[in-house]
């Protein structure tokens, strides 16, 4: 599909980012190519002496006694970013986020975002995504067509008939993926959860991992909102309930902090996003704060 095309949502997204921002985003997947491959290709090229400025990590311990000097595993480097889509296709992302859009929406613009900025830079994308009952997956691949392929089998699966959530399969299909990437996984708030630890550990021995999170509409608040499951809305007269309010809203604090702290000690980045206006900035508030740890 060619990127002009009106139904192209490679155009849709690039018509709703301006150049700086096009700019400042583009900045954001080289600054993971770096971290990501930098010294740490895919392929073993040769052993030399270390120098001044090169990565302790590299040290090769058993040569470096037998030479009596430190000596360093040097590898072939990357000239791809390989990215992967992990996304939660549960009917929970029919919900409501809190701009009005519904958690969908919001997810399937990360994931527009993160392809049009690989596309930009030639690098690859793959993708699994699924639920309790489907599990989607598509190699890394570049390319326009590749992309729109991809974009719209996530469009398809973000329904409000879908199954219900299990992002733990979706994790655990990710794991069995060796080529080392950069895993975007695409959720709601409500994950991941303390179940889904060994999955992201496992994951993080091979590639680095940042979990995009789309938050939850409050349940209190000018509008109705009705649960995915079918559960009646609430009364006019509680969500108008300010004490009530406040109480929601302050119960979903302590939640929040506890899935990125946890997900922290593990080395998981972590980023909830309230709407499709928001995604840029906390793509490089998440981005940011990895390269801060890293230094």
């Amino acid at each position: 599909m060619d990127a002009q095309d009106p139904a192209s949502r490679l155009a849709q997204v690039r018509a709703r980012l301006d150049l700086p921002t096009v700019r400042r985003a583009a900045g954001l997947l080289d600054g993971r190519h770096r971290s990501i491959f930098t010294g740490h290709g895919q392929d073993f090229d040769d052993q030399v002496e270390y120098r001044p400025g090169d990565d302790v990590k590299d040290i090769d311990w058993k040569s470096s006694a037998r030479a009596g000097q430190p000596i360093i595993r040097r590898f072939v480097r990357e000239s791809n970013l390989a990215v992967v889509l992990a996304v939660d296709t549960g009917r929970n992302m029919a919900a409501a986020a809190p701009s009005g859009e519904t958690k969908a929406e919001v997810a399937l613009f990360v994931a527009d975002v993160v392809a049009y900025l690989a596309r930009a830079r030639g690098d690859l994308v793959a993708l699994v995504a699924g639920d309790a009952a489907r599990l989607v997956q598509l190699p890394g691949r570049g390319g326009t067509a590749h992309l729109e392929t991809l974009l719209r089998l996530v469009e398809r699966a973000l329904t409000r008939d879908a199954p219900p959530s299990d992002l733990g399969r979706v994790l655990d299909r990710v794991v069995a993926l060796t080529r080392r990437s950069l895993v975007v996984v695409l959720t709601d708030a409500a994950r991941p959860e303390p179940a889904h630890e060994e999955a992201l550990r496992r994951l993080r021995t091979r590639h680095e991992v940042m979990v995009l999170a789309v938050a939850d509409a409050p349940p209190t608040g000018a509008g109705p909102t009705a649960d995915v499951d079918g559960v009646a809305p609430l009364p006019a007269f509680l969500r108008a309930d300010p004490g009530l309010h406040a109480e929601a809203a302050a119960a979903a604090v302590p939640y929040a902090a506890a899935v990125r702290d946890r997900l922290r000690r593990m080395g998981v980045g972590y980023v909830t996003v309230t709407g499709t206006d928001d995604v840029v900035d906390r793509l490089a508030e998440l981005l940011g704060r990895q390269h801060r740890a890293r230094r």
